[in-house]
């Protein structure tokens, strides 16, 4: 995509696909009142996978063992792994841990597109447009409050999903394959269910279906299967095909800003100076990553 108008749609759907993202933390946590966070991501991906077998129902032979293989990868690393290892983290460690250690996404990305990914090597542009990025992104998610309170079980399990997340995205930048994307990301979402079933076995899951009939829930529980699962997903992909999958994960550092705004907006939680200081920091990171050095 070379041409001015093809790269301003493409961080348009970049940016559009963040803010979905941005929304999903106030969801949840609205559906976490009647659900637990396994019964969330099990139904949520359930009906994602149904509703993109719907949109796309054709059923592909697999092309490879290794292209199978880079599915299952791409199903555990953004999808199982990523949000169980984020939700059992909340479960030991402050919320704001996890937040600043999830956040650490980009930078992890980085580090393995340098090894991993051709053309994606480090320069002095990403590297302090990357930092300068994060450091907004934390003065955005401490909002002014700072408490050090280290939880090893609940820290790993953050840095593990923000590992989780940069592994999804060299496996879908390296990803080659001759379907479509509708059918890529619904045999992500295949996988993700099947890697995630073995969790239930130690947190068993309640068909309360009567919980549905709340109309909040329902409204939140349909934003999660079909505007941050489904429309989310195909966009995501296409962003990392097209930006990489460095460029494009720097935009994640948009997500704690964007929530900490809905949730002032939404929920009347407050706002600081330090959000108002991180927001210029995030957005000049992301500039600077976004900008072409001589040698990068």
């Amino acid at each position: 995509m070379n041409t001015a108008a093809g790269k301003i749609r493409i961080y348009i759907v970049a940016f559009a696909t963040i803010f979905v993202w941005s929304s999903t933390f106030i969801s949840t946590k609205i559906l976490l009142k009647e659900f637990s966070p396994v019964e969330i991501l099990l139904y949520r991906f359930f009906a994602a996978w149904l509703l993109m077998f719907i949109v796309y129902p054709k059923v592909h032979r697999p092309e490879s063992l290794k292209a199978e293989l880079t599915l299952v990868l791409a199903g555990i690393s953004g999808g199982s792994l990523y949000f169980l290892g984020e939700n059992f983290a909340l479960r030991f460690s402050l919320a704001s841990n996890v937040s600043l250690l999830v956040s650490t996404a980009p930078i992890l990305t980085a580090i393995l597109a340098h090894f991993f990914i051709r053309g994606e090597k480090f320069s002095r542009n990403s590297i302090s447009g990357a930092l300068i990025a994060f450091a907004g992104a934390a003065l955005v998610i401490l909002n002014g409050t700072f408490v050090l309170k280290l939880n090893p079980a609940g820290d790993l399990l953050a840095l593990s999903s923000a590992l989780s997340w940069a592994v999804y995205s060299i496996t879908i930048k390296n990803l080659k394959t001759k379907y479509p994307t509708y059918y890529i990301t619904r045999k992500i979402f295949f996988y993700t269910l099947l890697t995630s079933l073995p969790v239930v076995i130690v947190s068993p899951i309640r068909l309360q279906f009567s919980a549905f009939a709340d109309p909040v829930m329902a409204v939140n529980f349909l934003f999660l299967a079909v505007f941050a699962s489904c429309g989310a997903y195909v966009a995501w992909n296409r962003v990392i095909w097209t930006l990489g999958a460095t460029k494009a994960n720097n935009f994640i550092y948009f997500i704690p800003l964007l929530t900490l705004f809905e949730s002032a907006l939404i929920l009347g939680e407050p706002l600081t100076p330090f959000a108002g200081v991180g927001t210029i920091l995030v957005v000049a990171g992301v500039f600077q990553a976004s900008k072409k050095t001589e040698h990068s």
